[in-house]
């Protein structure tokens, strides 16, 4: 079937979800492709911190008790409108921190090297920010990540395979750190799997979900998943700067914090003022310092349209939305040197197409020129994300129709095949 402008046009009037794209604040004249990254600004999480600032006007200290949205529990209010969206039981989640701060937290917390039992296992293609924290954490205890940080590799430079990765699994290995969805690829990893492998040798194994959270379901308590970090600004457009989220499934609760602090206490103790810790009973124990307010408050607004929406009917569209664009892409320009690097089948793909032209840095600049606002990974990589809650069928038909024209008169050429200091 021939894709054509019409046909994107019915599908976006039989869009169940196209009522939320009114939501968001879309620049006109723009195509915003880079909710994988940035998700736009909604205006229920400009009114929740509107609100909050108002609380803060009105009530001064007071604010924390009172107002429209109390700040001393908001970081556990969060947690739980969060917990359907990773598939947590009561209190497992909390937000918290941010990606790096949390994922220290964590390792902190649960990496517990002995004898022999000393290494801990990652992967070649994650992201940079990951790695450094875990040679941080490795040179605290003492350890040469040269030798003790274990990275598995791709086969082909774009995919892992969970048969390398549970083949690592050795007896020298103490825990595993691995993403949701590889931030260039979109590949999703088989966490269920992996989960019950690591649990079977009795590694403690962790995931990083900054590409996956609000993009699609998860079932981490079930799965048995260890623990959890992500950040809040890509799919669930908290804002730049929103505050991170994690996760500890309940049967480490009570383990203790190995980065302690005060807001990990347990709260009626909290301003007990003691030098002796008493950390809550949940996820909250993780946390460190004061909650940025202001970078909580988006969240409140953001989250609610999730819990309308729900993440099963968001997975759907995002899938046939990311297919179209697909298919559209082998039809207009599958003669022009683009390859697309991201799983085909569904299961296997997260939120983003991965396009690929040895020319990416140059087109992605076109792109932004003609209105078109993508994303670019080195090598070669131009992300495109069609957002499920505000990507209509028909831009994504146009952004194609522009980026078609940019190759045929060939746009690119007038910039320089390298990235901008922000990518």
């Amino acid at each position: 079937m021939e894709l054509t402008l019409e046909y994107a046009k019915q599908l976006d009037q039989t869009d169940s979800l196209n009522r939320y794209r009114e939501e968001f604040y879309i620049k006109p004249n723009t195509i915003y492709m880079d909710g994988n990254s940035l998700g736009l600004l909604s205006k229920r999480a400009e009114r929740t911190l509107l609100e909050s600032l108002n609380d803060w006007k009105e009530h001064g200290i007071d604010g924390w008790t009172k107002g429209k949205h109390p700040w001393f529990f908001l970081s556990e209010k969060l947690g739980e409108m969060m917990e359907p969206l990773v598939g947590a039981s009561a209190n497992e989640v909390i937000v918290t921190g941010s990606t790096t701060v949390n994922l220290h937290q964590l390792v902190a917390t649960f990496y517990k090297p002995e004898g022999k039992k000393s290494k801990i296992l990652a992967d070649e293609l994650t992201f940079p920010s990951d790695i450094y924290a875990l040679q941080s954490q490795l040179r605290i205890h003492g350890f040469d990540p040269d030798t003790h940080l274990i990275r598995v590799k791709s086969r082909d430079g774009r995919f892992l395979d969970e048969e390398d990765i549970i083949e690592a699994m050795t007896e020298d290995i103490a825990l595993i750190i691995l993403p949701t969805v590889l931030y260039r690829s979109g590949q999703i990893l088989d966490m269920k799997r992996l989960t019950a492998e690591a649990n079977k040798r009795g590694i403690l194994i962790g995931f990083d979900g900054c590409h996956s959270i609000g993009a699609i379901p998860h079932s981490f308590s079930e799965w048995g998943v260890d623990f959890a970090y992500w950040c809040n600004y890509k799919h669930l457009n908290g804002g730049p700067g929103s505050v991170g989220g994690l996760y500890v499934n309940k049967k480490h609760f009570g383990t203790a914090p190995g980065l302690a602090g005060w807001f990990g206490s347990k709260k009626e103790k909290q301003f007990d003022m003691e030098h002796s810790l008493t950390p809550a009973e949940s996820a909250g124990a993780y946390q460190i310092g004061t909650p940025h307010v202001l970078s909580l408050a988006p969240l409140l607004g953001a989250l609610e349209i999730f819990a309308e929406a729900g993440i099963e009917n968001i997975r759907e569209k995002s899938l046939k939305i990311n297919r179209f664009l697909m298919d559209l892409l082998d039809q207009e320009l599958s003669d022009v040197g683009f390859n697309i690097g991201n799983p085909q089948v569904d299961v296997r793909r997260g939120g983003h197409v991965s396009l690929e032209h040895k020319e990416a840095a140059r087109i992605c600049k076109a792109l932004k020129e003609n209105g078109i606002i993508p994303d670019f990974r080195a090598p070669n990589i131009i992300r495109l994300a069609p957002v499920a809650l505000y990507t209509s069928y028909s831009e994504v038909w146009e952004v194609v129709q522009i980026l078609k024209k940019i190759m045929e008169e060939r746009q690119y050429e007038k910039f320089a095949n390298e990235r901008e200091v922000v990518a």
